[in-house]
């Protein structure tokens, strides 16, 4: 049956409209980006099947242009089309944090560094730069590794500090894996490069850890070195 010919408050876009998007599954909210479906499936349907497939809405986004378009009902055009609604997803985010704004809100920068670290497939090392006044100098992605581990040297994150006049910075890196709960290796890395920046006089203030749907804070958790 087309969606057409579903009772109108079961139609996605009316549905969306009526309810709003928090109201919606999965499915429904792919099937509005999808507007239509393939002959004999509609698009809630073609949604549902790119789900099983892709694995999760999260696979999905992930997906590289060849293996997006090699699924039937979808191409080049689409694969632009959802590329270009991520990144939109992404500057809407970044928006929250620009460069010159003073950092006042955890959880801004949580969703901050979800959009930018949490769909890299290998783990990536990243500093956000801050002033005295913890104003936001600049985000860098300092190291990129495998999937499980990226190599992180200390004098080169101090040396980028100084580099833009950092008096403060905020640390954060990827699990690909999907769990943000820190490692041994994580801890011992913060307190090392805590340990380097101090001799500099710049402060660390909180090391990140980005999960799948979680950021966990090693400040909130008591994580972070005393000096």
């Amino acid at each position: 049956m087309a969606i057409t010919d579903w009772p109108a408050m079961e139609r996605p876009r009316e549905k969306l409209l009526a309810r709003g998007a928090s109201q919606l599954s999965d499915a429904e909210l792919l099937a509005i980006f999808l507007r239509t479906g393939i002959t004999g499936r509609s698009a809630v349907d073609l949604a549902r099947d790119m789900l099983q497939t892709f694995g999760g809405l999260r696979g999905i986004l992930e997906a590289d242009q060849r293996r997006f378009c090699a699924e039937k009902g979808l191409g080049a055009a689409k694969y632009s089309q959802l590329q270009a609604v991520l990144e939109m997803s992404r500057r809407h985010l970044a928006s929250e944090i620009q460069r010159g704004d003073a950092i006042t809100s955890s959880e801004a920068t949580r969703h901050y560094l979800l959009a930018q670290l949490r769909h890299h497939q290998h783990e990536v090392f990243a500093c956000i730069y801050l002033d005295n006044q913890h104003r936001i100098l600049d985000y860098e992605e300092v190291f990129q590794g495998t999937i499980d581990s990226a190599a992180v040297y200390p004098r080169e994150i101090v040396k980028r500090c100084l580099g833009v006049n950092a008096a403060a910075v905020i640390l954060a890196h990827n699990h690909p894996s999907g769990v943000a709960e820190p490692s041994t290796a994580d801890i011992q890395i913060t307190e090392r490069l805590v340990a380097a920046l101090s001799l500099m006089d710049i402060r660390v203030l909180d090391h990140m850890v980005v999960g799948d749907q979680q950021v966990i804070s090693f400040a909130e958790r008591g994580l972070m070195p005393i000096t």
